[in-house]
């Protein structure tokens, strides 16, 4: 893929450049791409442009094409003097119309044609939007035309413009690998996730993370993931963590026309707020109420404009966060907005060994924040660390507190990474700053290192160490090493 460079990684989050040259413009990502209804422009693109700094948006041209009123303008024009934009414009295909309506009266031929001749820097075929939850055979016959298209798409004649390759498959996590997978041999330039609105309006994020780490492993790190229907700000962070480097949504727009404000932690009514939670321009210069007392056409302007820069904010934060090595830090505190995001993010962990493939070897901290910080992809591979040590030892002493000169060696412990040799102390992680009343889950997790060290030197004898260790932690050490309590006296 040569449209597309990763700079930097934290788990499988990437900040990278999409070169778009038909635009003549280079994308940073993660990223927004504000939908524009080619009718109706609650904020114009110019203004996104100015105003908020998009570098990117996307549009229909399916709209387009069945516009008596837009079609031959967008054509004798192009959709960027028609836009008045200068950034890099998407189009979708009229697959989102199939999903709704359940027909379309364009071929994919036909709508990539389309797409190059109103100037489209990005465009899409029409694949078929299988929702979740369908039959297996269903989706296996629907997947199968998608890839069709696909390879229809492929060998059209698109000039500069990329074209994208939209990955189905339902919620069936081997055929979204499978998908993925064949997208990626296509040659194809972006990869969307196509059919997982059902699963954000639902507030199914466990089901998203297993979608999303299943097509990872389809694309690998080919080009960049977009998420198709993806623009509340509250789940950035963990789509940007999974792997996801774009996203798209007409929700500034849509919830401003019915009083919602959005902001990372979830939406708010207008009617309900009596302060604005908020730094935004919107927000500081007007009150609730004085927005509750403006016409609809002023009121909604105002709403989608705040709803941007929440939007645009928390992208900037999800780029910060992955640029310092803090971004799973991050996606715990936005986590705690919502049991769902939260169930979200235990998915993820669920599949921190493919996340580690990517994630940086040394950063500048690691914060143990919530139980869930022990699962995390460095803790994983400290473990795997371990079984390159040899020890040349007969009696090995781990311990969370100092050294004793009766062992041939003393390894420190320290929660949730577990046994380390002493001389690593000030390296990455285990400068981690962690509580000092530790959970069980920190306990548990460094109970399994010290396991994995024992089970790798049968021949050395090892005396645990342990400051006040529950149970359920000490089950997990094996039963040939000597326990002891720090407090305990000998």
């Amino acid at each position: 893929m040569t449209n597309f460079e990763v700079r930097q990684y934290d788990a499988a989050g990437r900040l990278g450049e999409l070169s778009v040259p038909r635009a003549g413009v280079t994308v940073q990502t993660p990223t927004i791409l504000p939908v524009v209804n080619p009718h109706v422009q609650t904020v114009d693109p110019a203004a996104l442009e100015s105003d908020f700094g998009a570098e990117i948006l996307i549009t229909n041209s399916y709209i387009l094409h069945g516009s008596e009123e837009l079609r031959e303008p967008a054509l004798e024009r192009g959709l960027h003097d028609l836009l008045d934009f200068s950034g890099a414009i998407m189009t979708d295909s009229g697959s989102f119309q199939l999903a709704e309506y359940g027909d379309i009266d364009v071929t994919t031929e036909e709508i990539l044609q389309f797409q190059r001749a109103i100037g489209s820097d990005i465009g899409t075929p029409v694949d078929i939007p299988t929702p979740p939850d369908v039959d297996r055979d269903r989706a296996e016959t629907e997947l199968a035309t998608t890839q069709d298209r696909l390879e229809t798409a492929a060998a059209a004649d698109t000039g500069e413009m990329l074209v994208s390759a939209p990955v189905q498959g339902s919620t069936y996590p081997d055929l979204r690998e499978r998908a993925a997978d064949h997208a990626r041999t296509t040659g194809l330039d972006v990869f969307p996730l196509g059919a997982v609105v059902p699963l954000l309006n639902e507030y199914r994020y466990a089901d998203l993370a297993e979608v999303v780490t299943a097509c990872k492993r389809g694309l690998g790190e080919v080009g960049p993931v977009h998420l198709f229907g993806a623009g509340h700000p509250m789940m950035f962070a963990m789509a940007a963590a999974l792997g996801c480097d774009l996203f798209d949504s007409a929700a500034y727009a849509l919830y401003a026309r019915d009083d919602r404000y959005l902001t990372v932690r979830g939406t708010e009514l207008l009617d309900e707020l009596d302060y604005f939670p908020c730094h935004c321009p919107v927000c500081t210069d007007h009150t609730p109420d004085e927005l509750r007392g403006l016409d609809d056409d002023s009121r909604q302007d105002l709403l989608a404009r705040h709803n941007l820069h929440v939007t645009y904010g928390e992208i900037r934060t999800v780029r910060q966060a992955i640029r310092a090595g803090n971004l799973l830090e991050l996606v715990d505190s936005r986590a705690r907005g919502h049991p769902a995001m939260l169930d979200g993010y235990r998915t993820l962990l669920d599949h921190a060994a493919q996340l580690e493939r990517t994630d940086r070897v040394s950063k500048d901290a690691f914060f143990y924040t919530s139980t869930e910080s022990a699962r995390r992809p460095e803790v994983l591979r400290h473990h795997r660390r371990l079984d390159r040590f040899e020890l040349d030892a007969d009696e090995v002493l781990l311990t969370e507190g100092g050294s004793n000169d009766r062992y041939d060696e003393t390894w420190g412990v320290l929660p949730p990474f577990g046994p380390y040799p002493r001389e690593l102390a000030d390296t990455y992680p285990l400068t981690a700053e962690v509580p000092e009343r530790t959970d069980r889950a920190a306990r548990e997790a460094a109970a399994d290192g010290v396991a994995r060290l024992v089970e790798r030197h049968p021949d050395t004898s090892f005396t645990l160490v342990h400051d006040d260790w529950p149970e359920a932690a000490l089950a997990r050490v094996p039963d040939g090493v000597r326990v002891r309590d720090l407090h305990a006296r000998e």
